[in-house]
This record gives C-alpha cells, sequence and structure tokens, in this order.
C-alpha cells in the first residue's frame, strides 16, 4: 500500500510540475536597439502558449530618446502575423518603461512578430528606425 500511494504522490507531482511548465511562457532578452537618436534597451519578449493571454507575444523594455535637445520624438514599432504595424509613443527627452502585449486577431495564439526601434523626424524628412528584429517561436504538433 505504501508503494502504491508514493506513486500516486510521484505522479501528482510530475503532472503538476509538467502543468506548470506546460502553461508557463519564458521571457527572452531582445538585443538593444539602436539608430540615430533612440534606443531600446534591457528588453524582453514571450510567446504566450494558445489559450494562455490571449496567445500573445508579450514585449518590454526601456525606450530612450538619446538626442534630448533635436526637436524630435521617439517610439515603437510592433507587429505580429501580417498585421499592420501598431505605435507606441515614448516621450521627447525622457527614457520611458514600455509593456505591451500583441495578439493575431481571430487565432488561438500569436507566434510571428517583428519589433523596432524609431525616432520621428516630422513631416518632411523620413524617420529613422533601427534594424527590425523579427521572432518566430515553433510549437510541437
Amino acid at each position: 500500500m505504501k508503494k502504491v500511494l508514493a506513486g500516486v504522490a510521484a505522479a501528482a507531482a510530475f503532472l503538476a510540475g509538467a502543468g506548470t511548465a506546460l502553461g508557463a511562457a519564458d521571457w527572452h532578452g531582445i538585443p538593444t536597439l539602436n539608430s540615430s537618436g533612440v534606443r531600446f534597451q534591457e528588453g524582453e519578449y514571450r510567446f504566450h502558449p494558445p489559450l494562455q493571454s490571449d496567445g500573445a507575444f508579450e514585449w518590454k523594455g526601456r525606450l530612450k530618446d538619446k538626442a534630448q535637445n533635436d526637436g524630435h520624438n521617439v517610439y515603437m514599432q510592433v507587429r505580429v502575423e501580417g498585421y499592420d504595424w501598431v505605435r507606441y509613443e515614448g516621450r521627447q527627452g525622457e527614457t520611458v518603461f514600455m509593456h505591451h502585449s500583441e495578439v493575431a486577431g481571430g487565432q488561438l495564439y500569436t507566434d510571428d512578430a517583428y519589433l523596432r526601434a524609431c525616432r520621428n523626424k516630422g513631416s518632411l524628412r523620413p524617420d529613422n528606425c533601427s534594424p527590425t528584429k523579427h521572432y518566430l517561436v515553433r510549437r510541437g504538433s
């Protein structure tokens, strides 16, 4: 009887741990994104599993206006699953913490995302942006 109870307890502990591991979305580092006048640093992202947090691509980090006296604002752009870019404004002359989640509308999860940091140079000159980072997640079948 003791062996059966020990086996049941071990199985329960294993299943509880497996459920936690399968439900958790691990954070991954984003390298510093730089362009003239803008920097996104201390960035991290994660892809949530299907049906958890809408299967979102979640990201966070610090957006910095490196050219505080140039009169131009900075922003982040993020795009998932072929949707349009979404823009998140920073603050001119400051560093701001950003933390957002992007979802792919009618899908159970998001597995394809792009992001970049940009400086708004006004209507007469094109904005400058860091190289775009592309992130993919591979899910088991």
